[in-house]
Formats: C-alpha cells, structure tokens, sequence
C-alpha cells in the first residue's frame, strides 16, 4: 500500500513537471524576440490599466461559472438527481482549481467532490462533464465562424504570416507510419480482448469498467432528456457570453486594444481559447503565445508593425490572463472548506 502511494505521488509529481515545462516552452516562445523595451512596455501594461473594466470583465467571469453550475443541473435532472446550484458552483471550481496543477484532471476531481457533497454517482457526473464539453465546441466552433465572416482578412493575414516561413522547406519524403502504428494497435488491442474476455468478465475489474461505461453513456443521453432546451440553450448561449465580455472588456483597460471593436472581440476569444487547450497548467504560455500571434494577424490586417502587435498582444494577454488565474484561485479555494462542510458521509 505504501509503496503504491509512493508511485502515485511519483506519477502525479511527474504530471505536473511535465505540464510546468509546457507552460515555461511556450512562456519562451511567447517572449521570445522582444528586447528589454518591449518587456518593460508589457510591465507597464498593469500600471496604466484602467480597472473598472477590468472589474467588469471579473463580474462576467465570475456570472460564466454560475451559469454553468445552473446548466450542470439540467444535465443531472433528466437522470433523477436535483443538486443545490452552491454544490454545483462550488465542486465546479474546484475542479477548475485542479486543472492548474494537472491540465484536464479537474474533470475527474468535480465528479469525485461532486459525489462527496450529493453523491451522484461518479460515472454518470462524469459523462455530463463530457457532454459540456461537446456543447462548449459547438458554441466555440460558432464563435469561429463569426470570426471567419467579420474578421476574414485578419485569419487569412494570420495564417500568411505563419506560413511564410515555410514556403521553401522541403517535406520530408516519408515519415514515421503513425497513422498505421495506431490502428495496429487498437487492432491488436480487439484482438486480445476477444481472446481473453471470458478470463476478463470473471474478474472484478471488468465489471467496474461496464459499471463505469454505462453510467458514462447515462450522462452523455441526458441532453435528448432535457425537458426544457430553449431554457437550456439560452444558459450555453448565456455562458459563451459572459466569456466574451470577459474577454472582450479587458481591450478598453488598455489604451492600445481601447479602439478594438466588437468583432474583434469574437477573434480575441477565439484564439485565447485555441491557447487554453493546449496541455498546459492553467494555460500559461500558451494562451500568451496565442495572444501575441492574433494580435499579430490584426496588425497586419490593418497594414500595421506586426511586431508591434506582439508587444500589445501580450500587454493584453498577460492582463486577461493575471485575471482568469485570480478568479480561479480564489473561487477554488474557497470552495474547499465549503466542500468538506457540506461533504456526506
């Protein structure tokens, strides 16, 4: 028992090393180039912020996570469980307080805290968390649509601008079969589960794993189960929303993106949430990274210094970012001692 205590704490140790070093390589990446002017014009960026609009950003930030509690429980109501929108609120951030240690581990820690305050089974909490997600693309795969159609030439810049580089580098003639590599292996994965599945079913492994697999598909049927969905749509649409003005508001704490219109609101956006998928804790780096480079592509949308957009695009990026981390530490830690005072035994 220790000694796999001790593997597990090596593992997760481990975890968040690996995913501390992504968040350093795209930090570098995001800074890379700048000279000592530029690092200082982005120090500056948190002086001269005007922080009314970056407490209404807060207030936006804060209504995306209430939303989301409420909407949680139109998931879970369609299975038979009615859970207290505090509950919801708070096992939400603290699985949003998980993700800064190991990216995409909260998931699995507001199922788990979930069952500890309402004792909704894990596997099917679960499945609702994965059905959020499928939503949460659709309405991200939306606001890149309105970024295509109102900010076409800023994409098309964008994306010249990545490619230049490339246009003379010669492809490799063949490279390593991954595609093939990855089918042989779910093949001889079905292959050996066929063999031994009457040695499987017999152990107590196999019946947790079904257990798990048909409260997963509970969860993810109860979207065609929920009774009111224009009441439902309006709370996703509500959520995407308050993310927008989240993002779109911190432009007018900084007098270089102060002129930034509304469309460039859906870009900015867009691309910040392209940067929080990558596995990195919190996102940090990456969503810098992906901050520096859109506010490039709007720059040479609108014929200016691409590089003076880095400069801006981080002074915003760092500013956003400094505001999501606040939110999700102190929301996350708060919800813990809430959490164990209203854990059942």
């Amino acid at each position: 028992m220790a000694e796999a205590k001790k593997n597990n704490a090596l593992k997760t140790a481990l975890t968040i090393g690996i995913s501390l070093a992504i968040a350093a390589f795209f930090m570098w990446l995001a800074l890379r180039g700048l000279d000592e002017k530029n690092r200082q014009g982005i120090k500056n960026a948190f002086v001269k912020a005007n922080y009314f609009w970056v407490f209404a950003a807060f207030v936006f930030g804060i209504m995306a996570y209430w939303i989301r509690a409420i909407r949680w429980n139109m998931f879970l109501e369609p299975m038979g469980y009615k859970i207290s929108n505090s509950n919801a609120l708070w096992t939400l951030s603290f699985g949003y307080l998980m993700n800064l240690t190991i990216p995409r581990s909260g998931e699995v820690a507001r199922a788990t805290a979930l069952y500890g305050v309402e004792k909704v089974p894990v596997d099917k909490s679960f499945g609702t968390i994965i059905l959020e997600r499928v939503v949460d693309l659709f309405f991200m795969m939306l606001f890149l649509l309105l970024t295509a159609i109102f900010k076409y030439e800023a994409l098309i810049s964008f994306y010249n601008y990545l490619t230049k580089q490339k246009e003379n580098t010669p492809q490799q003639e063949q490279g390593f079969p991954w595609k093939w590599l990855i089918v042989g292996c779910i093949g001889l994965g079905v292959i050996l589960f066929i063999a031994f599945r009457k040695k499987l079913q017999q152990t107590s492994i196999y019946a947790k794993v079904i257990n798990f697999g048909i409260g997963l598909i509970d969860g993810l049927r109860s979207i065609v189960q929920i009774k009111n969905k224009l009441k439902f749509f309006l709370y996703s649409a509500g959520i995407w929303t308050c993310y927008y003005f989240a993002a779109y508001l911190i432009c007018f704490a900084l007098p270089e993106t102060s002129s930034f219109g509304f469309a460039d609101g859906f870009f900015l956006i867009t691309v910040g949430t392209l940067g929080m998928m990558v596995p990195a804790s919190g996102g940090i780096g990456a969503y810098h990274l992906a901050l520096k480079l859109g506010v490039m592509g709007l720059f040479l949308a609108w014929g200016k210094d691409p590089e003076a957009g880095a400069e801006v695009g981080l002074s915003y990026a760092f500013l956003s970012h400094t505001l999501q981390l606040f939110i999700m530490l102190s929301m996350g830690l708060i919800s813990i001692p809430l959490l164990a005072k209203a854990r059942k035994i």
